[in-house]
């Protein structure tokens, strides 16, 4: 298999498969392909598997698509103005924020993990219901604006804002702190939460989370007179 990221405001990942070989994607993911792709739908893991991605964000269906000849072509976009990045966690597993995942090979793993902690299940946000991608292969994810990559020593601490985590090494330790002061909480304008994240590994931020830029956009449509 071979891939590119192509585009800029708007990203796609095109593959080139060889004859047998297989990508799996949420349902509507599909930007084009070549002829000699076979496309199967289904829950792929399960029922309970698919609920799971229910409560991540993504589709309680996914859809295979398998090459049946040598160099066929598919691709895959990015579904809001920002990047594509490509993990391979046949190296390493990766905790996933949620709604994060775009494609993987059949060989890739995801399963959904929920924070044990009752204060981040509640009051989290992004934090709360993630994504665990394991397996062998690559599994590609889109990033809300640009990507910023962090590598963090054993025992470093980096605070993020919920929605700006994108994924990280599971050697990497996951928890949410309250914003410490009543000031900051009720006029700081940041939220009332942040991921705290703690080495070592790799972490993955994006600089735009686009939920906060999307009610930011509703709140300056005037109201209907109807």
């Amino acid at each position: 298999m071979k891939y590119r990221i192509i585009g800029t405001t708007v990203p796609a990942v095109e593959f080139r498969l060889e004859a047998g070989e297989s990508l799996y994607t949420q349902r509507g993911g599909l930007a084009w392909e070549t002829s000699g792709i076979n496309m199967e739908t289904n829950v792929n893991g399960g029922l309970m598997k698919g609920l799971g991605r229910l409560f991540a964000g993504e589709s309680l269906f996914m859809v295979t698509y398998s090459a049946e000849k040598s160099n066929a072509e598919i691709a895959f976009s990015s579904t809001v103005p920002g990047s594509i990045v490509m993990i391979d966690v046949e190296k390493t597993p990766y905790t996933v924020q949620k709604g994060a995942f775009l494609v993987a090979q059949s060989s890739v793993d995801i399963n959904t993990v929920f924070n044990k902690r009752l204060g981040t299940g509640f009051f989290g946000g992004e934090g709360f219901i993630m994504q665990n991608v394991s397996g062998r292969g690559l599994c590609f994810l889109e990033v809300d604006g640009d990507v910023v990559n962090k590598e963090l020593a054993p025992g470093e601490v980096l605070k993020v804002d919920t929605g700006n985590v994108v994924a990280f090494e599971d050697t990497v330790k996951y928890d949410i702190e309250t914003i410490k002061g009543f000031g900051n909480m009720l006029f700081g304008g940041e939220g009332l939460f942040l991921a705290r994240l703690t080495g070592p590994g790799k972490v993955i931020l994006q600089t735009q989370n686009f939920s906060d830029f999307a009610g930011r956009i509703i709140k300056l449509i005037p109201p209907s007179n109807k």
